[in-house]
């Protein structure tokens, strides 16, 4: 997960805009609050979510906003929409290897960038302050601890996360694990200094190396076995990746969306097993959203894990019902990864998704998050196997499956109170199931007791 993004209230938030019309409505009501000379942010749109379909443009941000800078992450974050100020701030500096510039019929830029051309103008051009990012994350893991988070996975290492999770547990011991990422393109360097996965504290560890094999479903940029798509990194690049991070001791987690992304990426990981299975490293696959199904028993045969996130599932019915027509029966495929004897790990991906443990279970098990009937209920999980995705597996990730994970003696006393018994109640009441209280390391970091 994402976690500082999740407290970054001060953006727009375009989550759930059903038009274009909608978000640009919300955009125009945020305007009078931007300070002179700053930057308009947002986040959260999805052009497949509007109606009518369409795609975003400059000119509509034009017409609004004027000279003040907009940029507007798309809700997978592999995508931005920005205004002709914003775009005027690089001066032509936006297309890079892996990156995508849309353009007009004049093969100018509409205002809409991809993949690497997104984020490296959001790294160059849009500032972000340390003072700014520590601020929101103090938020952040409040929610977290509200809504029974005791630990995540931070995929934000490119961000330089380490040192804000660093400043914080300086201030104050964190109320939360992290298993800290880093980008695979530092092995060398972190073997060089002899630093290894697992360096740190209880609270705070140095874990894994990320990489990006494709786009999304959402920006149109996941790579399918039908060419489509966008390639980020290639199998040959990946695999490169891989035996430089297992020389360092670090392993890997790949994103990867689209079918020919997690076929390359498999093949890879079974290219390289040689460097990596000796040393025990736990390599994951993160999404694996769309899967052939003869690569689905790929991932125990390897002993790679499937990093998944059950709320992406209904979250993307309409959307891959759309763009993954007749392939929808291999995608969000939990339950046949579970079966074949892969490990499967959930998280929320957040702020991709909401920073809901409770929410992803449900999805797991429910396969809606609304009144429609389940999507694709073949691939739904029961509750223990949603539990232990959210719990036990995360924690073997970690290498923390005899500290973390479970209600046992010698453990550390992690655990949330709920409501009710979510493995004895209905199916049906579990979206009714809620946190009463967190505990971390035996310490209350949520409501403590008495409780009414």
């Amino acid at each position: 997960m994402k976690l500082h993004s999740r407290a970054q209230q001060r953006e727009v938030r375009l989550e759930d805009t059903r038009s274009l019309d909608e978000a640009l409505a919300r955009v125009r009501v945020a305007l009078p609050d931007v300070r002179p000379g700053t930057w308009l942010l947002g986040r959260g749109w999805r052009s497949g979510d509007w109606r009518p379909w369409v795609e975003p443009t400059k000119e509509l941000l034009d017409e609004i906003a004027g000279e003040t800078p907009v940029a507007l992450m798309a809700r997978d974050s592999h995508s931005v929409w920005l205004n002709s100020a914003a775009l005027a701030r690089a001066n032509g500096d936006l297309q890079v290897p892996g990156g995508v510039v849309e353009l007009d019929e004049r093969g100018e830029p509409t205002g809409v960038l991809r993949e690497e051309s997104c984020w490296h103008f959001r790294d160059a051009y849009i500032e972000t302050t340390d003072d700014e990012y520590v601020e929101a994350m103090r938020d952040a893991i409040k929610l977290a601890n509200a809504r029974g988070v005791t630990a995540v996975h931070d995929k934000d290492g490119w961000l330089g996360a380490l040192r804000f999770w660093q400043r914080l547990d300086a201030e104050h011991p964190l109320s939360i694990r992290v298993w800290q990422s880093l980008p695979a393109e530092r092995a060398d360097e972190l073997g060089a200094l002899g630093i290894g996965s697992g360096l740190g504290n209880p609270r705070l560890k140095l874990g894994y190396l990320k990489v990006f094999m494709d786009g999304t479903l959402g920006s149109q940029t996941a790579r399918l076995l039908d060419g489509s798509g966008v390639e980020i990194t290639s199998r040959e690049e990946f695999a490169g990746l891989i035996r430089h991070a297992a020389r360092a001791g670090f392993p890997v987690a790949v994103h990867a969306i689209g079918d020919q992304a997690n076929r390359d990426a498999l093949d890879a990981f079974e290219e390289t097993r040689v460097d990596w299975q000796p040393l025990g490293l736990r390599q994951r696959v993160e999404h694996a959203q769309l899967l052939a199904p003869e690569d689905v028993g790929r991932f125990a045969q390897l002993g790679v894990a499937a990093s998944v996130q059950f709320s992406h599932a209904p979250s993307d019915r309409d959307l891959a019902d759309r763009l993954w027509a007749g392939k929808t029966d291999d995608a969000y495929a939990f339950r046949s990864l579970w079966d074949s004897g892969a490990l499967v790990a959930n998280g929320s991906d957040a702020p991709i998704e909401e920073l809901d443990p409770l929410a992803g279970i449900c999805a797991g098990v429910l396969r809606t998050l609304d009144e429609r009937p389940a999507w694709h209920p073949e691939q739904a999980l029961t509750i223990e196997q949603a539990l232990q995705a959210s719990t036990v597996n995360p924690a073997w990730l970690a290498g923390d499956e005899r500290r973390r994970g479970k209600l046992l003696p010698g453990y550390y006393a992690d655990l949330v109170v709920l409501d009710r018994d979510p493995v004895a109640c209905p199916p049906e009441e579990l979206p009714e199931v809620r946190v009463v209280a967190t505990m971390l390391g035996g310490s209350w970091v949520n409501n403590p007791p008495p409780w009414s």
